[in-house]
């Protein structure tokens, strides 16, 4: 069986390991500039408004160098024999939280060059995320075009949370150029801090973590259900649109709320072919992590069935992160079972399906 884990994150043991891939303009702000919190090398980002009381990262993985990063995450692929582990970074997404779109891409861009020299050498596992700032739209939409080819960059990576819905035509450069390079377009939770603060929940910012990360999905639900609407899958049939770390079960009664407000007011939105659901299900793919747990799995079960999840769900870890989720502690359906741990990955990253082929050609 193939296992493929959708989100590892690839961190640093310091932000200045891009200093070597910052333009000159942003080296000398990165260097000279203000970044959050007086520790030297920490990256520039606004932070959102509520504080882990725990940290996000797990107490027993407490890497001292970038060496020994890339080392417990190759272990976490021997650990649970994960064939690929797609990297999505860590704070390098949260740069579309700044002001300045310009200086963002050249944050993200200096982050793309250095997985390549530095984590894709060291792990023919690993597969990376070309991480861009939405918010200026053609800079990311360049972006994919300069790294997306590489055979192991295998999709683009935004916050889920944004300046407007993703589904506006002003967003439509960044879904031409992964259509163009046959990449996803990927969103995962994040970038709630600064200029998407308003992005949060529904009603505003919540008072404790664990009230705000059981109502992150809001926004994921925002996002999908606009690029569904605005014709994006309409205008690029092949686009896979990957949600990661939003939840699962959530969506269920989202979808039947879309058909049923569709199905009563089409004419808003001609351009549709098909209904809301069916677009999800050729087009949109979620991430096990932080899969939902109810004391009756049969509910969990009938939730999965009514989003399809043998076509749109994928294993995801969340490694290292406080709330990973341990593959052999999943209770996934077995009929789905093959489908979500790596064979609906497969079809959604053709570049991973391309190197599995190398890898069982050797």
């Amino acid at each position: 069986m193939v296992l493929i884990d959708c989100d590892v994150h690839n961190y640093w043991d310091t932000a200045d390991v891009l200093l070597p891939y910052l333009q000159p303009m942003w080296r000398d702000r990165y260097i000279r500039g203000e970044k959050p919190g007086p520790k030297k090398g920490t990256f520039p980002h606004a932070h959102r408004p509520y504080y882990h009381p725990e940290g996000f990262k797990r107490h027993d993985i407490n890497p001292q160098s970038m060496q020994e990063w890339l080392q417990v995450t190759s272990a976490h692929c021997d650990e649970f024999n994960i064939d690929h582990a797609i990297l999505t970074g860590d704070e390098p997404p949260e740069a579309s939280t700044i002001s300045d779109p310009y200086y963002a891409a050249g944050l993200v861009s200096a982050f793309n060059d250095f997985q390549l020299d530095t984590w894709l050498p060291y792990d023919k596992r690993f597969a990376a995320s070309v991480v861009i700032c939405a918010n200026e739209p053609n800079l990311a939409a360049q972006e994919i075009r300069r790294v997306g080819g590489h055979p192991r960059m295998v999709q683009a990576l935004a916050t889920e949370a944004s300046l407007m819905p993703l589904g506006h035509p002003y967003y439509h450069p960044i879904y031409e150029a992964c259509n163009e390079m046959g990449i996803p377009f990927a969103i995962h939770l994040g970038g709630h801090g600064g200029i998407h603060a308003h992005h949060i929940v529904a009603n505003g910012p919540l008072t404790y973590f664990w009230e705000a990360h059981a109502n992150l999905g809001q926004g994921a639900m925002t996002q999908i259900t606009s690029m569904i609407s605005n014709g994006v899958f309409e205008k690029y049939p092949d686009l896979k649109m990957v949600v990661i770390e939003c939840g699962v079960a959530i969506f269920a009664p989202i979808l039947w709320r879309i058909d049923g407000d569709y199905k009563a007011l089409k004419k808003e939105t001609p351009w549709l072919k098909m209904l809301p659901s069916e677009y999800f299900r050729r087009n949109v793919r979620l991430t096990t992590q932080p899969l939902e747990q109810p004391d009756n799995t049969k509910l969990l079960w009938a939730a999965l069935e009514a989003i399809h999840a043998e076509d749109t769900l994928m294993f995801a870890s969340d490694f290292p992160h406080w709330d990973f989720d341990n593959i052999d502690k999943l209770n996934l359906p077995p009929d789905m079972k093959e489908n979500i741990l790596g064979q609906t990955a497969l079809k959604t990253y053709p570049k991973l399906a391309a190197l599995q082929q190398n890898i069982a050609a050797e």
